[in-house]
C-alpha cells in the first residue's frame, strides 16, 4: 500500500511516537514507513533521532526554537535602517550596507530593489519612481537652467552638452 501525497514534518513525528509508545525500535519503525511511504519517507537518520527524544519523554512534535539570526531580515526596521544609510550616502555600497546592519548582501540586495524599490544610477542609488515632489523639483531645474541658457548662450555652452535634446548638466557636487 503506498501513500499518494507526501506527508508534513508533523505528521511523520506523530507516526514515530505513536510507534515508539507501541515499543517499536528504530530500525522496524523504519521499515514500515519504507512499506507505507516509500520514496518520500523520512531517512533512518532522522527516525532515529526523533524515537530517542520520544523515549526521552519528549511531547512535543515541534522544533525547538533556535538561536541566531531571525529567519527573515526583512523587517520594517532594517529597511528603513537601509533606508536612512542611503539618505545620508547615495554612494554606498552593498557591502557596505550589508556590514553595517548585520545582514547579508542578498537581502540587501532585497531590500533595495524589491522593497524600496531603487536602482543604481551612475554610483548612485535613486528611486525607480519619482514622487510628485521629486517631480516638480526636477522640472522646476530644468526650468531654470533652461532659462539661464537661453540668457546667456555663450557662457553656457562650456557648462552643457547637448546631444539629442538631453541636457547635462557638467558639474558634480559630491566627489566620489
Amino acid at each position: 500500500m503506498s501513500v499518494s501525497r507526501k506527508m508534513d514534518t508533523i505528521e511523520y513525528r506523530a507516526v514515530i511516537r505513536f510507534f515508539v509508545r507501541e515499543g517499536l525500535t528504530s530500525n522496524e519503525i523504519h521499515s514500515t514507513f519504507i512499506n507505507v511511504y516509500g520514496d518520500s519517507s523520512p531517512s533512518f537518520s532522522t527516525i532515529k533521532k526523533w524515537a530517542a527524544e520520544f523515549k526521552r519523554g519528549r511531547t512535543s512534535l515541534e522544533d525547538d526554537p533556535r538561536e541566531g539570526r531571525p529567519k527573515s531580515a526583512t523587517t520594517p526596521e532594517i529597511i528603513e535602517q537601509v533606508h536612512d544609510m542611503l539618505l545620508d550616502d547615495r554612494r554606498m555600497k552593498v557591502h557596505e550596507i550589508a556590514e553595517t546592519i548585520g545582514i547579508s548582501k542578498e537581502r540587501v540586495g532585497y531590500i533595495l530593489h524589491e522593497e524600496l524599490d531603487m536602482k543604481k544610477l551612475c554610483a548612485r542609488w535613486v528611486p525607480r519612481l519619482l514622487t510628485a515632489d521629486q517631480k516638480r523639483i526636477r522640472m522646476k531645474v530644468s526650468e531654470q537652467c533652461w532659462e539661464r541658457f537661453n540668457r546667456n548662450k555663450t557662457d553656457f555652452v562650456h557648462r552643457f552638452i547637448i546631444m539629442d535634446e538631453t541636457w547635462i548638466h557638467h558639474h558634480t557636487q559630491e566627489s566620489k
